[in-house]
């Protein structure tokens, strides 16, 4: 037994043991259920509605549809279902709910949307005003595949034919959906908006020049302008919603005051730098209001007064959206919606091609968002998206399975604010992040991000075989803590950095990726505390950006014969309480390039295995290397230099080191090699301070002017 079909038996079951009331009844045999519930449950009558359940007859079942459930809620009933079937529902018109009603389906009744050319339609309407409905079961299933895309309804229309919805949810409050299947829409299986009535625009000759007075009378004030005549609260939203906005304002300021009066014209208040968009709410005892600017002219003013009811308190779950044109599931317009452990797939056709799309269109005169949660779900084979944030505030999103390969998995936008994403598994999908969002210990595989901040936390994440790409805007506006990055199979994997300054905490990189494993070109100033890279490419190394890098751990991998890490971008590097552990076969294990570098290394170790250099400066403004052990246990050649300053084949040049301090360092071979050495820091070399250096098994070589004193050399 299907799990809807045991939702319904409970509920009808449950209803069964109410009262019986006089003349209601509902046939219930195909439940297994006999004979009568109550008035509070009801199987719509084909037959006494003029409904049709063999998918033919489309005005005259939808229009039975809708006078059974406007009788049904007339009669007080709250339960309503359909026999088993096909309901073609017409292509002008739509099932419209009304409150307080359960709509139930079995998994074995279809509304089917008639087959038409029409760029925008609905097949269920829960209109504003319908609170307190619940849908249950049943499938939803548009014209997607015999819907003809040539026509446009009206000139000015896109022609994308995105529109065609199931289930369309308008500013009604605590509306329930569970269960239910809606597939193959030409827009979206369901849409949660707002119900929005516009009560006034006003043009250039609404407006006249003058202001009010503390005492809300008109008088003369050249550098503003008054509405001439009041605006009325006389649009029947207003008995019902207590509140209103000014929108969409064209040539004049951002921001203005009201001015409210009673019925009477006594002035009641007055209310300073209103902006746009902001909720007002409506006083007690007021009728009307002004609006006045600070403007010397009227020419061109234009404004809109609008009441925007959003739907307040979802719960869409245990259903599945598929093999729609546009969207899943739209969120253009809601309050505290609920929408979890879903399933989500295959949408494509039209853009954006997404499985959840957070978007009002705020931005553009349309609808907020506000307090999503997007919990539980599963989305696979969608075209461009799985979630979408794109406008509004207040998102949650988490324990979800976002598994549309090669897509987004999640993209939050710049006018989306307030996001906490956690406990989901990126699934072979990106994430897109702008700002203000939060993650926290999520999963991602076999893809990458884009995040830009400011005010985004990366907070525990585990990245295998995936790119962490970082690009801060801002300087620090990202933080990232308690990351695990692992390389499993030769991937574009690892640790990318770009744009301005970042913190990075508790960082672990394992594993040897196709190319660098930790690479960036952030601007100086980043503090990267205990990061760890174990077995980086040890054939193209790590490019480490500018910054302070304390307890960090730096290992190649044993597989390639370079393997160097590069210290080579202008800036300020500090390494404190380091460790440098190089492959057998490479070269040297850091290098410092950059005319413009100034480097400090201190506190730290190198672990050489091969024969190869722990330091080689071939270009810097300056260098300080203090307090640092260097260990190379497995030399083979004595001409092996550990610490080098200079280039061998450029000792003939102008030299490229400024300044130099090798001080209070332990150096420890296994033969005698060469420990320090300048003599090939180029011509016209200053004098670098080589200090207090203990040397074992290798010996020091500088060139004439250094400052050199206190080295120990123990063979």
């Amino acid at each position: 037994m299907s799990h809807i079909v045991k939702l319904l038996m409970v509920l009808l079951i449950q209803l069964s043991f109410m009262p019986l009331a006089s003349g209601a009844h509902i046939e219930a045999e195909t439940m297994g259920i006999s004979k009568v519930v109550s008035q509070q449950g009801y199987l719509i009558e084909l037959k006494r509605w003029g409904i049709y359940n063999d998918n033919s007859h489309p005005v005259e079942t939808t229009k039975g549809i809708n006078e059974a459930l406007k009788w049904a809620g007339d009669k007080g009933i709250k339960a309503v279902s359909l026999p088993a079937g096909t309901y073609l529902i017409d292509k002008n018109s739509y099932i419209t709910m009304v409150g307080n009603m359960t709509f139930a389906l079995t998994e074995d009744v279809i509304i089917q949307k008639e087959s038409n050319a029409l760029e925008h339609y609905r097949t269920l309407v829960v209109p504003y005003g319908a609170d307190n409905v619940t849908l249950i079961g049943g499938v939803y299933r548009g014209d997607k595949d015999t819907h003809d895309y040539s026509e446009k309804e009206h000139a000015y229309t896109a022609g994308t034919h995105e529109s065609g919805y199931g289930i369309f949810i308008q500013g009604a409050r605590n509306v329930k959906i569970e269960g239910v299947k809606s597939y193959n829409f030409t827009g979206d299986g369901l849409i949660l908006t707002a119900h929005g009535v516009m009560a006034k625009d006003l043009y250039e000759n609404h407006f006249e020049s003058g202001a009010f007075n503390a005492s809300g009378k008109a008088v003369v004030d050249k550098t503003k302008i008054r509405t001439k005549t009041p605006l009325v609260f006389t649009n029947s939203i207003y008995k019902t919603e207590r509140y209103f906005e000014m929108s969409n304002p064209i040539h004049l300021p951002a921001s203005f005051d009201l001015y409210f009066y009673k019925k009477n014209g006594q002035f009641l208040l007055k209310k300073t730098d209103v902006k746009a968009r902001d909720i007002i709410e409506i006083p007690k005892d007021a009728d009307h209001f002004h609006l006045v600017f600070s403007k010397t002219t009227t020419k061109n003013a234009y404004i809109e007064m609008w009441t925007r009811v959003d739907t307040y308190n979802a719960v869409v779950q245990n259903s599945e959206f598929s093999f729609n044109r546009r969207q899943g599931i739209t969120v253009a317009g809601a309050n505290k919606a609920l929408i979890q452990n879903n399933v989500i797939h295959d949408i494509k056709g039209t853009a954006p091609q997404g499985g959840i799309d957070v978007e009002g269109g705020f931005g553009e005169n349309g609808y907020r968002n506000s307090d999503i949660t997007i919990k539980g779900n599963s989305f696979y084979n969608n075209a461009a998206y799985d979630i979408i944030l794109y406008d509004g505030r207040d998102a949650v999103v988490e324990g979800n399975h976002l598994a549309s390969k090669g897509v987004i998995g999640l993209a939050v936008s710049d006018p989306f604010t307030g996001a906490v994403v956690r406990n989901n598994h990126f699934d072979g999908t990106r994430i897109i992040a702008a700002h203000d969002v939060t993650f926290k210990d999520n999963v991602m595989n076999d893809s990458y991000t884009t995040l830009s901040g400011p005010n985004i936390v990366i907070d525990g994440m585990e990245f295998t075989d995936s790119m962490f790409s970082v690009s801060a805007t801002q300087p620090w506006g990202v933080k990232v803590s308690n990351v695990t990055v692992t390389n499993t199979k030769k991937s574009n994997s690892g640790f990318s950095v770009w744009g301005q300054p970042i913190h990075v905490k508790n960082m672990k990189i394992i594993g040897e990726p196709v190319l660098r494993s930790f690479s960036g070109g952030v601007a100086e100033g980043s503090i990267f505390d205990n990061v760890e890279i174990i077995g980086y490419n040890a054939t193209y190394g790590l490019s480490l950006p500018p910054g302070t890098y304390n307890n960090c751990k730096f290992e190649s991998a044993d597989t390639g014969k370079l393997g160097i890490i590069s210290i080579g971008s202008a800036g300020k590097y500090v390494f404190d309480g380091c460790e440098f552990i190089s492959n057998k076969e490479g070269g040297s294990s850091v290098v410092a390039d950059h005319k413009e570098l100034d480097l400090t290394i201190k506190n730290s170790s190198f672990i050489v295995k091969g024969n190869s250099l722990a330091f080689y400066a071939k270009t810097a403004k300056s260098v300080v290397f203090a307090n640092n052990d260097i260990e190379a246990m497995n030399l083979s050649q004595k001409n092996v230099e550990l610490l080098k300053v200079g280039d061998y084949w450029k000792r003939n040049d102008p030299f490229l080191i400024a300044g130099a301090s090798i001080i209070n360092n332990t150096f420890t071979a296994n033969i005698d090699a060469i420990g320090i050495s300048t003599v090939n820091a180029g011509k016209g070399a200053p004098a670098y301070t080589v200090e207090n250096n203990k040397l074992y098994k290798a010996i020091i070589t500088l060139k004439s002017n250094d400052k050199s004193k206190g080295n120990e050399i123990n063979q």
